[in-house]
């Protein structure tokens, strides 16, 4: 039987929350993107460094991502439960959490700059660029993780139009930096890593100045409390193994296609530049997820979230089917904008078709992810997470048996053809779980 349509209402809340999110999550791959581009046309082994320094950190960030998920969850919770007071007051702790995470991270990874890039195996003059650009960028983290922190906390308040203010004015500003700084004053790749910590560390002062405003009309507390900023590390543990799993997974694959030489990595670093694009252009569901079915418990509404969970699997599955299609059409049109470099356009343009069909496994996984995130079941997020990535190591690993030795263009499929069986070794254990009742537990959370 075909599904009945989600009523209005739900309709129009998705909608409301996740075409902001939608706009601001594109802009966000877009610095990447930008760099892709800006710092291709420098040269293979540049736009190669930037490949192992951009993966190294967006891993070093990402792995913190639950200051933005968990915050979500539990900021919407307490708002669907009528205490907005509480719903900011948990924020404030997920921010000062932020801040603590972000300098010593950045303090890590810029000491570790040179032993991290070298443990991807890429060459020397790849290295070294690497090496050149972490360096510089790990000044950016403390800002990267105070984004994500205030990020979450809007979107648990149901406003993502705030943080796709920040997105476009941050964007804007990145592009023309980096375009100043590469090549109006001739900085190379450092230009670009310098361009994208000034436009980071206004985003995330902009988007403080908006969450203390907020604390200020609701009378919340601004100062940080040890004890809760406490909880709300504790509370983050699981969705922090879930995503450590997952950069695992693109950690291994970056250095499987490392490990295959200059071409099919620099051919690799614009692919999952590309997929990052389109994962967080499609996550704008799982956000609206998060902030709606957070909400829905705290209210104690288990059918507005069936319904609401019904229908954001179908866009975002849909979505996915569209967008994986144009890119298809697209790839041999794509790699130019990139690179000079005729081998790494071959290769990406064979990388691109396999990104685009898996886009539609890619919608419905991040959809019901969101969902789960936004009930809180992390602990279940992060058992499934470590199993799929033990399930993938062998795909991988044979991958780069088989892709060793062989042309750039074949090395570069084998690696993608893996990372879809990834994906739908991850679509159908979660499938699995959203399928069941275990995980909506209503009420409001601390």
């Amino acid at each position: 039987m075909t599904p009945a349509p989600a009523p209005a209402e739900p309709r129009r809340e998705i909608l409301r929350l996740a075409v902001p999110a939608f706009l601001a999550l594109v802009a966000e791959p877009l610095f990447l993107l930008a760099d892709s581009a800006i710092v291709g046309h420098l040269g293979t082994a540049e736009l190669a460094g930037l490949g192992v320094a951009s993966t190294a950190l967006v891993t070093a960030a990402g792995v913190f991502v639950f200051l933005a998920y968990g915050t979500t969850s539990i900021v919407s919770r307490h708002l669907g439960a009528g205490d907005e007071r509480a719903a900011v007051a948990a924020g404030v702790d997920g921010l000062w959490l932020s801040v603590l995470l972000g300098t010593a991270t950045a303090a890590v990874v810029a000491l570790a700059a040179s032993p991290i890039s070298g443990v991807f195996g890429a060459s020397a003059a790849a290295s070294a660029q690497a090496t050149t650009y972490l360096r510089i960028s790990a000044l950016g983290l403390p800002a990267m993780l105070v984004i994500l922190a205030v990020t979450g906390v809007l979107r648990g308040l149901q406003d993502t139009r705030t943080p796709l203010l920040a997105s476009v004015s941050g964007f804007g500003a990145n592009i023309g930096l980096n375009l100043l700084l590469v090549y109006g004053l001739h900085w190379g790749i450092a230009g670009s890593a310098w361009g994208t910590v000034i436009a980071q560390t206004a985003m995330g002062a902009a988007l403080v100045a908006v969450l203390v405003r907020r604390c200020i009309l609701l009378r919340a507390r601004i100062a940080p409390h040890p004890g809760r900023v406490l909880t709300a590390a504790l509370t983050g543990i699981p969705l922090l193994v879930r995503t450590l799993a997952l950069r695992a997974t693109l950690l291994v694959t970056t250095w499987v296609a490392a490990s295959l030489g200059d071409v099919p990595l620099a051919a690799h670093q614009v692919a999952l530049t590309v997929w990052s694009f389109l994962a967080f252009a499609l996550d704008a569901l799982a956000i609206a997820a998060q902030a709606l079915v957070g909400k829905a418990l705290g209210a104690g509404d288990r059918a507005r979230v069936r319904t609401s969970m019904d229908t954001m699997v179908r866009w975002g599955t849909r979505g996915g089917l569209a967008v994986g299609l144009l890119l298809v059409a697209l790839h041999s049109v794509l790699p130019p904008l990139f690179t000079a470099d005729p081998a790494v356009h071959e290769a990406l343009g064979a990388a691109l078709v396999l990104v685009g069909l898996g886009q539609a496994v890619s919608g419905y996984v991040f959809v019901l992810d969101g969902v789960l995130i936004g009930a809180g079941d992390g602990r279940w997020l992060a058992g499934a997470s470590v199993a799929v990535l033990v399930a993938y190591l062998p795909v991988v690993l044979a991958a780069r048996a088989l892709g060793t030795g062989r042309p750039a263009t074949e090395g570069v499929v084998l690696v993608w053809l893996a990372f879809l069986v990834f994906m739908l070794l991850r679509a159908a254990a979660i499938g699995w779980r959203a399928r069941r009742d275990s995980w909506m537990v209503v009420g409001a959370r601390t």
